[in-house]
């Protein structure tokens, strides 16, 4: 493994378009395979792929109705 093989969770950020704060969640759910931490710091794998967005777009709730 080289220093080249890995990306930091702000370059990640900035290639998928997201907030470094969600790359992080991400990673702490373990949706970004490969992903491990050093420290405080998450390292990510340069060819991990952005997981699908799995929130809520629909407005539809599974936890019973609004009102």
């Amino acid at each position: 493994m080289k220093a080249d093989d890995f990306m930091t969770v702000s370059q990640a950020a900035v290639k998928w378009g997201i907030t470094v704060r969600r790359v992080q969640v991400l990673c702490l759910q373990g949706r970004i395979e490969g992903a491990f931490r050093i420290g405080r710091a998450w390292i990510i794998p340069i060819n991990a792929e952005k997981p699908s967005d799995a929130r809520i777009k629909s407005g539809k709730y599974a936890k019973g109705k609004r009102q």
